[in-house]
């Protein structure tokens, strides 16, 4: 897309190299960006202008965003410190640099702290693959909020940012799936001067420039991609126009939003007029409870950039969630950097009453600028201080290249979106095979192998709206669902261009994908996937169809399984031609707002049919402002206008539902097999108990298998019992602790029967060269 096709469709902003460098430009370039006093002194620095602390080991990788800013700050001339998984019991370690000259820059790391922590069982994991020698417990509970706390401890005057996922998926009121509650934005918590959202490049470098000329942090209320607080009612100057959406549309005619396709002034407002027998007003529109003239109308469509968005306050959301749901989806139809206007959600009541205000999202990067910032001086490597010690994510991207950023595809599930945003920021032919060359030459132990050109997907790689227009004025959630639009540019050419240059550059033996792969995009093009499976396979290949059944695919907003099937016929017929045995590696997930037992139960069935017996299987994870979490913590459908009576989404929160749904996926499993049974009789599907190719589950167990549902349902019920006793005043009750099952066919098993249906199924099992294996 040319410079000027781009000036249509987005606000001017400064280029993010065109700023003066800062006079510190004259200390030249760190071999690593200091962690130590030591390395401070050895730069000639006597004090560092901005701080980052990360709760992720510092790896000099553009992978790893405190590498990324810093480098990129680096650029800019100021010199950048990096304060890595300090101990957050005491401030100490947040003075071991000193005082940022303008600001301490705070982020989680890559990961958001919770998910880093804690299982989609709110089990705490036992591995942080971001740390060295994969250490848990190296990083706190929220790190974002401890971590600015701890900065404002150390020093209560200086300016404390935040940023990275965990913050931007926590700008304003959110489900919190650990505690089982509403949260308030994570702004009032940390009280930090100023959350940066999404991609922070252009914020952080323009906030850093006028901080260095001697503008007040508090003062800078202008920065797209940015969130802070406010007094009540607070507006930057007496222009704006507040659009009140705090509370459910009512009946009535409704103002449409523009056809982005037409591209059309809006018929008068009588046109536009309810047909079916509601309220008609010449020359007014009713949206809610707001009566707007037409004048006033078109003046506001005319300037969103002075049009404020008041959403429920977090007190509403706490304790309504329908009002949750109605906010996610305001807030969701306002994430397109071409038309999305500013928000502002009201925290607290009475004196302590502030709002959170949240500029629009930040301009997308051209491609010349991602150039720039992967391009930096990177050492590609961990920081010395860490010796040999292994760092699992590191050893995962080693050999792996980020050729673009950001995802379309909207699924409701992932958080991509919400941080990345929909719009597809590609770097260039010549920078990602120049990174190649890089790894070749520069990352110990490479050994021909580029495991990975990626990135949240692996072929959307410069794909985009096809007119600069109509993707300014878009409101879509989704540019490939239910359908892929007919306005996005589906062309996987420069993909297989680059496939092809990558592979031929010399000490390159193979250049693998894997990135997980839209298969709904690829099907598009024979060739693409031709290309891809012929070269570009190591083996097996990730996508991800999540479900087979409609009736779930539509709340994930993901594609039906007849796609996937297609794809599938694709790739094993090239894969037969090229002579190469390969396999998918499809991923599923378990317990996704809704999905019904039945759901899960003709998934186990297909799943069979088609042969998969999957190790591991992923349970839904409700992440913070996800639309997804949205449906499982209201029971509404915000992909729809949100009323009370609406419709209602199932949703799985019970933990024994949760590990029933995910049973399913492991219909294999001899461990599952008790809690499928009982499943199966409760739900009228005893048929589908025994040995035959047409059902799930046997009848018999294993010796040593399936008695931990039996066991731990026994020791609950001994445990309550005890715990009567004892409010009664009485001794323990002499309950006899259940005994191990061993095996069951039917009800009256035996030792011997037992045995023998064990080897027959083992017999009945296919051989592991006829499985198709799963990660």
């Amino acid at each position: 897309m040319s410079a000027a096709a781009l000036s249509v469709s987005r606000p001017a902003v400064p280029g993010l190299f065109s700023y003066r460098k800062h006079w510190a430009k004259r200390f030249g370039t760190a071999p690593f960006l200091p962690m130590s006093r030591a390395e401070m002194d050895a730069l000639g620095w006597d004090s560092c202008d901005v701080i980052l602390v990360t709760g992720d080991a510092y790896i000099d990788h553009p992978s790893f965003g405190m590498a990324l800013v810093g480098r990129l700050l680096e650029a800019q001339g100021f010199r950048v410190g990096i304060i890595s998984q300090p101990d957050w019991h005491s401030a100490a370690d947040f003075k071991k640099l000193g005082k940022p000259n303008l600001f301490y820059g705070v982020t989680a790391g890559n990961m958001d702290s919770m998910v880093n922590r804690y299982t989609s069982d709110r089990k705490i994991r036992s591995e942080d693959a971001y740390t060295p020698n994969a250490a848990a417990g190296k990083r706190p509970d929220r790190s974002v909020v401890v971590y600015a706390q701890r900065c404002r401890e150390a020093y209560a005057d200086a300016n404390v940012v935040i940023g990275s996922i965990e913050a931007s998926l926590r700008r304003i009121a959110h489900y919190d799936y650990w505690s089982d509650k509403v949260r308030r934005s994570v702004l009032p918590d940390s009280k930090a001067d100023l959350l940066i959202f999404g991609n922070a490049e252009r914020a952080i470098v323009a906030l850093t420039h006028r901080l260095a000329a001697g503008e007040k942090i508090k003062d800078i209320r202008d920065l797209r991609g940015t969130a802070f607080m406010v007094p009540p009612g607070w507006l930057p100057d007496a222009d704006w126009h507040v659009t009140d959406s705090t509370e459910l549309d009512t009946p009535g005619p409704l103002a449409k939003h523009p056809d982005p396709y037409a591209m059309e002034e809006e018929k008068s407002a009588s046109s536009c007029a309810s047909k079916d027998g509601g309220p008609e007003v010449k020359g007014i529109r009713i949206v809610g409870r707001q009566e707007m003239t037409q004048s006033r109308l078109a003046a506001r469509r005319a300037d969103r950039a002075k049009t404020v968005i008041r959403i429920p306050s977090y007190e509403q959301v706490k304790d309504d969630p329908v009002l949750y749901a109605h906010a996610s989806r305001t807030f969701h139809l306002e994430s397109n950097p071409g038309n999305a206007r500013a928000m502002v959600q009201a925290h607290g009541e009475g004196a302590s009453k502030r709002d959170v205000w949240l500029n629009p999202p930040p301009i997308p990067l051209t491609t010349p600028e991602m150039d720039a910032v992967y391009g930096a001086p990177y050492q590609r490597k961990p920081h010395p201080s860490y010796g040999d010690a292994k760092i699992p994510a590191y050893e995962m991207i080693r050999f792996s290249i980020n050729i673009m950023r950001g995802c379309f595809g909207g699924c409701t599930f992932c958080s991509i979106t919400e941080h990345e945003g929909r719009i597809i920021q590609s770097r260039s032919e010549e920078s990602i095979l120049h990174e190649i060359e890089e790894i070749r030459d520069k990352t110990p132990g490479f050994t021909g192998t580029i495991s990975d050109l990626g990135g949240p997907t692996a072929n959307m790689y410069r794909m985009a709206c096809k007119d600069p227009k109509i993707e300014a004025s878009c409101r879509r959630l989704s540019c490939v669902f239910p359908d892929i639009c007919p306005q996005m540019d589906t062309d996987h050419a420069p993909l297989i261009s680059l496939y092809r240059k990558a592979r031929a550059i010399p000490g390159v033996k193979r250049v693998l994908v894997g990135s997980g792969l839209r298969y709904d995009l690829a099907v598009r093009s024979p060739e693409y996937i031709k290309e891809l499976v012929s070269h570009h396979v190591g083996g097996y290949l990730k996508i991800a169809p999540e479900h087979t059944e409609e009736n779930v695919l539509k709340h994930m907003m993901k594609p039906g399984i007849g796609t996937y099937d297609k794809f599938k016929a694709m790739f094993e017929k090239i894969s037969k031609e090229a002579g190469k045995e390969q396999y998918l590696i499809p991923y599923f997930i378990a317990a996704h707002p809704g999905t019904t037992d039945l759901d899960m139960l003709n998934l186990a069935l297909w799943l069979k049919k088609n042969n998969f017996r999957l190790d591991q299987v992923q349970t839904f994870l409700p992440t913070p402002m996800a639309l997804a979490t949205a449906m499982y913590h209201s029971h509404k459908n915000p992909l729809k206008r949100v009323e009370r009576d609406g419709e209602t989404v199932e949703t799985v929160r019970n933990g024994r539902m949760r590990k029933l749904h995910k049973a399913f996926l492991r219909y294999h499993d001899p461990e599952n097999w008790p809690l499928l049974r009982d499943a199966l009789r409760a739900m009228g599907r005893a048929d589908l108990i025994g040995n035959g190719k047409k059902q799930l589950v046997p009848a018999w167990q294993p010796a040593g298998t399936g008695g931990s549902c039996q066991v731990r349902r026994a020791n609950e019920k001994r445990t309550a019992q005890q715990r009567a006793a004892q409010q009664r005043g009485e001794g323990w009750p002499a309950v006899p602790k259940p005994a191990k099952i061993v095996a069951r066919s039917d009800a009256s098993a035996t030792k011997g029967g037992a045995k023998t249906a064990t080897k027959g199924a083992q017999r009945a099992l296919p051989s592991r060269r006829s499985r198709a294996p799963a990660k």
